[in-house]
């Protein structure tokens, strides 16, 4: 706003200067709200993705997060600016829902509205090239407790999952059938699994490894957590066979939610709050 101060203060002082030219007018139209705005849940992080606009005089970008939807109560504060259409949030807690939104601003000084879409986020602990080995050749380090981001015995109480191999199949267990499983499929990358189902979970409580396939768990405590499969390591003369992925878990309790995806607005997007000078 400082910016398009200056600029109405200067086209009137040329204004006043001389009377007999044309009258100037300030650029006083604002930018287009960025489309196509979504997210991408994180570890303490959220990255933020929208289209860039067109115009030509478009200078960059506000990104705004607020603890709430909509309403007076409900401010989209400033946390960062940018020139890119991407952008990331650090700094979040885990398992704590966010709420976020872009404006675009031009070199006048105009600032479009928010974005129209209903970007909601919710971090959660994440973890890369795990290794669980086979319970039936060493126990020790054979589970896996996601809430504790921890490797345990294969019967442990706290263990979510635990890994064996029978020579002919590679499987990942669940303790018991309070706890779900299943395979979701090859996937190219852990983010490829964004929303886990309400059904398909295996009627065995286990699953058989593959590389390269993510897998969805449901802990008999009501959260939701995610591996992929990135290598499965031969034993050798004194290590066991081991399974390495990667994983995701969601600490608020009942989110299904382990990939952020753009839905519609229900309703009009709030006006931010001023920002304090």
């Amino acid at each position: 706003m400082i910016r398009r101060a200056l600029v109405l203060l200067a086209t009137a002082i040329a204004i006043g200067g001389c009377h007999d030219d044309p009258v100037a007018v300030g650029d006083v139209t604002p930018p287009a709200a960025p489309r196509g705005f979504y997210s991408v849940t994180g570890d303490h992080t959220v990255y933020l993705n929208w289209l860039g606009n067109t115009e030509s005089d478009v200078a960059g970008y506000n990104v705004r997060v607020s603890d709430c939807a909509n309403g007076p109560a409900c401010p989209y504060n400033l946390v960062g600016s940018t020139t890119s259409n991407s952008f990331t949030v650090t700094g979040l807690p885990n398992g704590v829902r966010k709420y976020f939104a872009i404006e675009a601003y031009d070199y006048a000084g105009n600032i479009s509205d928010l974005t129209y879409e209903d970007v909601n986020d919710t971090p959660r602990p994440e973890g890369f090239a795990q290794a669980l080995n086979n319970y039936l050749e060493a126990s020790p380090g054979s589970g896996w407790d996601f809430s504790a981001f921890a490797t345990r015995t294969h019967d442990d109480p706290s263990a979510d999952m635990f890994f064996g191999d029978n020579g002919s199949v590679t499987l990942m267990f669940v303790p018991d059938l309070s706890t779900d499983i299943q395979d979701a499929g090859y996937t190219a990358s852990l983010d490829d699994v964004d929303f886990s189902p309400t059904t398909g979970w295996a009627s065995s409580g286990s699953v058989e490894l593959i590389q390269g396939h993510s897998y969805i768990v449901w802990t008999r405590d009501d959260h939701y957590a995610k591996f992929r499969v990135t290598d499965i390591v031969p034993a050798g003369p004194s290590t066991p066979k081991r399974v390495i992925f990667d994983w995701a878990y969601q600490v608020a309790t009942g989110n299904r939610e382990l990939r952020n995806r753009p839905v519609r607005p229900s309703g009009p997007r709030p006006i931010h709050w001023p920002d304090p000078a």
